[in-house]
């Protein structure tokens, strides 16, 4: 089974997006179909053993819209000298053509570059400059396009147009409006050059209306092509709503012409060539400010893109080589010098520095890095310059894995969506007939075509599935950005729409509450010996061990920048400790059996080491020779931000538990520090599944936090599964949510976004739905039929137009989320 995604032209609002996805699902082979509206995007799983993207397409485009795959095509410009007549740029033109991996190639001879659309995936741009000098002619520097950018300009293109089409519609359609209606205002009606009176010369009144309206049809062309097209098909959208209507109004008014031609000169007050002009001019007003808004719920992937470097110093023995950040390969060596971005994975092989990882993390402070550590693509270097090998390149970098999470959870649906593609389906269909069966009810009533025409026109308009297609993916899509801006990748819709019922949130322990790795807790020494001696001493002995606890203690000395010991001799004690000589001091280092077995006496400390073991803390006892010197307990520390996480989870009225295979007295004392509701202890790896299914049936809605191997299944068995971001990439495939800052603080942060979006999508939802189920009885005069006012088909344009508007600017407000603090 295969998952492509692709890029949807055409598409006017939910009734064209449901179409596609159910038309597109019942093909053979199609194992599911999603369309967004807001991305015009569809993903399908398909199988590919007996289903090609080529048949997928077609569908489509049999459809009335068009289907691309998306390729990760560059663009770059190469600056070419040598080139000195049109025979030179014909003969680069014609061989870049013929290269595989060269999808469009452009010689200029004027501007002396070639302009090459390629695949960087089957052909580096090296090989392209070769083909160039093979020719005999010398490729200059690059300048280059990225797909993101090649993305913003079609947009940026399509918003122009449409503001274009706009302000040829105003410039024609406000003299239109002034024409028609202006001599018809109550009390002060508006002058009309005496060549234009409509009694006077009705005939040129009439017909310098159609002259001025000719140009407002030419410049909504999309609207007929594309709404007769779906009409004709079987899938009216909303296109058709706006043809069908504007070409009532413009036949009615033409044939109103025609009878004035005739001699008939009450015909002047049958036109509505205002009606057709106007709410054209309308929907294009709302297109452009719809399209500039949808632009906007896409910003935070758009910041995403645009942290990607574009080149890379590559060190080759002792030069530096800048190239283009595709022609990295996996082992190379680079330089980054302070104030660069990292440009690939890779782990530093020479220098420190500090590094700004806020892109990936959304952690503002910056994290040192030695020789070792791992860096990734996109992060600042602050300070130091550092030399790294990379490791992952291309579209495996961490970043470039964000990137396709974030466009991917954009592009599912919420389950809430369904509904509003199920009434989407019915919706233009429904309408039509509600408008044919007024229009016909008035016109038999009243017998004045005109005003039937009049009613027809005003129901088509006003009603628009467009608001109900937008409202669920626009918050969606600025829900999971800013998300993602904060650190919280969220994998889909259904996720971010399942977060927001949480009742009950299970933490493992260990690296979640826990820091997951021992850190030294308490020093306590007898009379014989002082602290920072205490630990220096264990220290110099244990830095031979290889034990975890070792290594604590280890560590807990060199942040102190105590200086340690030579160690001449060293034995290891299974089961007990060790034993070592540091300096002229024989020390006995482990547990109390070990001070049993060597009969030193404890002078008391055996009561505090009960008390350290109670509190879940390891007590490593030190002794010398024959008399005890200390204890230095040792264990899982609590993160510090865990407290805070859990006690904003029970603000939110989530209940919490823990999860741990640790001993109950371990489990209870963690549970104690942090205000943890429930503890399920000693629980086997294999188990946590099943206690994770017996939460969910009692009742719960539960989201399971974790960050190891064993984790996997209990992430997979919960409602949402929540992974910190630092855990193993197990735990974060079977996660819904990743957290990469691996701080619990941001598990109610997650919650509290989802609880945000989806109260955004139901007002979005109430608001689409209010405004048909209000509009369209009075667009079919149900308030004239009892005295009240009858709807204007131009104020129903306005109306319609700004529906959508107002659900894309009520989902932009999601962008002003603010995370909770530790």
């Amino acid at each position: 089974m295969k998952t492509q995604i692709f890029n949807i032209t055409g598409m006017t609002c939910a009734a064209c997006s449901s179409r596609i996805e159910k038309m597109v699902a019942r093909m053979p082979g199609v194992d599911s179909a999603s369309v967004n509206l807001a991305t015009e995007k569809m993903t399908v799983s398909f199988d590919d053993a007996s289903l090609d993207e080529a048949a997928i397409i077609a569908m489509v485009e049999k459809l009335g819209y068009g289907a691309t795959v998306p390729v990760a095509l560059e663009e770059i410009i190469i600056p070419i000298g040598g080139m000195t007549c049109a025979a030179c740029s014909t003969r680069i033109e014609k061989v870049l053509n013929r290269t595989e991996g060269i999808d469009r190639a452009s010689v200029n001879l004027a501007t002396e570059s070639a302009t090459v659309l390629y695949n960087p995936q089957m052909i580096r741009l090296s090989a392209i400059k070769a083909a160039i000098e093979k020719l005999g002619y010398t490729p200059l520097e690059v300048q280059r396009e990225t797909a993101a950018d090649a993305d913003r300009e079609r947009r940026e293109r399509e918003i122009k147009l449409l503001w274009t089409k706009f302000r040829i519609s105003a410039i024609f359609g406000i003299p239109l409006l002034y024409i028609a209606m202006g001599p018809m205002i109550p009390f002060f009606p508006l002058p009309l050059p005496g060549f234009l009176d409509l009694h006077a010369y009705p005939l040129r009144y009439a017909l310098t209306q159609l002259i001025l309206v000719i140009p407002v049809l030419l410049a909504g062309n999309k609207f007929f092509t594309i709404g007769y097209k779906a009409f004709i098909s079987g899938a009216p959208n909303m296109d058709s709503l706006i043809a069908i209507s504007t070409t009532a109004a413009m036949g009615y008014s033409l044939y109103s012409t025609y009878m004035i031609a005739q001699g008939d000169h009450h015909a002047v007050h049958s036109l509505y060539y205002e009606t057709a002009g106007v709410i054209i001019a309308l929907i294009l007003f709302g297109k452009a400010l719809e399209s500039v808004s949808k632009g906007k719920t896409s910003e935070a992937i758009k910041k995403l893109m645009g942290l990607a470097p574009k080149t890379a110093t590559v060190l080759e023995g002792d030069k530096e080589i800048e190239l283009p950040i595709d022609e990295v390969v996996v082992g190379d060596l680079l330089i980054v010098k302070p104030g660069e971005k990292i440009p690939v994975d890779g782990v530093v092989v020479w220098g420190t520095t500090a590094i700004d990882e806020s892109m990936l993390t959304g952690e503002s402070m910056p994290v040192d890095k030695n020789e070792g550590d791992r860096v990734y693509a996109g992060s600042i270097n602050k300070n130091g310059a550092i030399h790294i090998r990379a490791t992952k390149v291309g579209g495996e970098t961490a970043l470039s894995q964000i990137i396709r999470l974030v466009e991917e959870a954009q592009s599912n649906k919420a389950p809430i969506a369904r509904m509003a593609d199920v009434v989407s389906g019915y919706f233009v269909p429904v309408v039509m007939v509600i408008a044919i069966v007024a229009a016909l009810i008035w016109y038999a009533y009243s017998r004045n075509f005109g005003f039937a025409v009049n009613i027809f026109v005003s129901v088509l308009v006003i009603a628009c599935p467009c608001a109900l297609g937008l409202a669920t993916p626009t918050a969606i899509m600025v829900g999971s950005g800013k998300g993602a801006e904060h650190g919280i990748l969220i994998k889909g819709g259904e996720a971010l729409e399942s977060a927001h019922s949480i009742d009950v949130v299970v933490l493992d322990k260990t690296g979640t509450i826990t820091e997951g790795k021992p850190r030294v807790t308490d020093l306590i020494t007898s009379a014989h010996m002082e602290k920072d001696m205490l630990l220096r001493l264990t220290a110099s002995a244990e830095k031979a061990s290889e034990h975890p606890l070792g290594e604590a203690i280890v560590f807990e000395a060199e942040e102190q920048n105590l200086r340690l010991l030579p160690v001449t001799s060293f034995e290891a004690l299974p089961g007990r400790g060790l034993k070592a000589l540091v300096g002229e001091q024989t020390l006995y280092i482990g547990n109390r059996k070990l001070m049993d077995e060597q009969q030193i006496a404890l002078e008391g400390l055996d009561v505090q080491s009960d008390t350290l073991a109670d509190q879940g803390k390891t007590p490593i006892y030190v002794a010398g020779q024959d008399k005890i010197y200390g204890i230095i307990a040792v264990a899982d520390v609590v993160k510090p931000s865990s407290k805070a996480a859990i006690d904003r989870l029970h603000e939110m009225g989530i209940k919490v538990a823990m999860i741990t295979g640790d001993n109950r007295r371990t489990a209870d004392w963690v549970a104690r520090q942090v205000g943890i509701d429930e503890v399920l202890a000693e629980v086997l790896p294999q188990d946590k599944s099943d206690a994770v299914r017996s939460l969910q049936q009692a009742g719960n809605k539960v989201a399971m936090v974790g960050d190891g191997i064993n984790d996997a299944p209990a992430l997979a068995q919960a409602d949402v599964g929540i992974a910190i971001g630092s855990g193993t990439d197990v735990a974060i495939e079977s996660a819904d949510i990743v957290l990469m800052r691996s701080d619990l603080m941001d598990v109610p942060n997650a919650i509290r976004l989802s609880r945000s979006t989806i109260r955004n999508i139901k007002q979005n939802l109430f608001w689409a739905f209010a405004y048909n189920t209000l509009g369209i009885p009075v667009a079919a005069g149900l308030l004239y039929a009892f005295g009240g006012p009858l709807l204007n088909p131009m104020f129903g344009a306005a109306a319609m137009s700004f529906s959508s508007v107002s659900v894309v600017t009520n989902a932009l407000r999601l962008r002003s989320f603010k995370p909770y603090a530790e």
